[in-house]
């Protein structure tokens, strides 16, 4: 599994509109094929910022997933939104295929 974070920091005008900005591209990377997850968050300290944390099966996966069209055109898409460089961890994981559940945590009954 490839697993990646990506911290976005976007102009305080595209802030409340970037679910909708990314929607076709979010959409798109989801049904990859080697697509594990692709999920948005966003700060609670800090409106203008969105974290993304997505997986892709391997290397070839994630290989695919930038040489898409999707890619390039919602690249193209963030570039009018973003108010800086984004920062991202990209991180092998060869023995991952998922997520794993929280040991110390149980909803209480």
């Amino acid at each position: 599994m490839i697993f990646i974070a990506v911290r976005y920091t976007l102009r305080p005008e595209a802030a409340d509109n970037w679910p909708a900005l990314i929607a076709d591209f979010t959409a798109a990377t989801r049904a990859e094929p080697g697509n594990l997850f692709f999920d948005w968050s966003r700060s609670v300290e800090d409106p203008c910022r969105y974290t993304l944390l997505e997986a892709f099966a391997d290397e070839a996966a994630g290989a695919a997933h930038v040489r898409s069209p999707h890619f390039e055109r919602g690249l193209s898409v963030m570039a009018e939104a973003i108010a800086e460089i984004p920062e991202i961890i990209h991180v092998p994981l060869p023995d991952r295929t998922g997520w794993d559940r929280m040991a110390e945590l149980t909803p209480r009954a």
